[in-house]
């Protein structure tokens, strides 16, 4: 599905659970009246973005116009399914605050856990050898543990966030980079808390 917001991905949903509801695919003041949305000018642009993403198209069999799933949406059963939370980007070299965002990425099976996951973008370059580069996104299974010699999201302080190696002891906790010019970071324990752990990545090739 890409990157949508929540709100396109709420409308996305309602079209798909409720296309028997409708005797015409809903216009925009019908889609408004039944998602609780004030601005008809919000959800045209969140309509242009479904359409944009090949999601839905104009429906022009009546007067009033409306909007429908494409028959490629229609045929994927699995599309909200396969959507994880894309919640912003993350350092692989200096710490730095993870920025939460309110949209999703599709992600294919074979990359997640059954356990809840979410997707980051890593900024730096300090797990490079270890193959993890800066552009990547990273997908992250969602919990406070971790084995020694995981991958994990730390955040430190309660306020930087990073992505690296984790050695830990009683005394001590070790967040290692993956690049020979840097070198490990050194916390107390409780000054760390892990937020999950690396369980996949993906990469984009196209050119900017």
């Amino acid at each position: 599905m890409g990157i949508l917001t929540r709100r396109q991905r709420e409308i996305f949903n309602f079209l798909r659970d409720n296309q028997e509801r409708f005797a015409c695919p809903p216009s925009l003041d019908e889609l408004c009246a039944a998602l609780g949305m004030a601005s008809r000018g919000s959800m045209y642009k969140h309509i242009m973005a479904l359409i944009e993403a090949g999601l839905v198209e104009p429906f022009t069999g009546n007067k009033h116009g409306g909007v429908r799933l494409t028959a490629q949406a229609q045929r994927d059963d699995s599309v909200s399914e396969q959507d994880l939370p894309f919640v912003g980007s993350i350092a692989a070299g200096k710490p730095i605050e993870a920025v939460e965002t309110d949209s999703y990425m599709t992600v294919p099976n074979a990359l997640k856990t059954d356990k809840p996951c979410y997707v980051l973008q890593v900024k730096g370059d300090s797990m490079i050898e270890a193959g993890i580069f800066d552009g990547d996104w990273v997908v992250i299974e969602q919990r406070d543990y971790a084995s020694n010699g995981e991958i994990v999201v730390a955040l430190i302080e309660n306020f930087e966030a990073t992505l690296k190696y984790i050695e830990q002891t009683a005394e001590q906790v070790l967040l290692i980079p993956a690049n020979a010019n840097m070198t490990a970071l050194s916390y107390r324990p409780e000054q760390v808390e892990i937020q999950g752990v690396l369980v996949g990545q993906m990469r984009s090739y196209r050119s900017h």
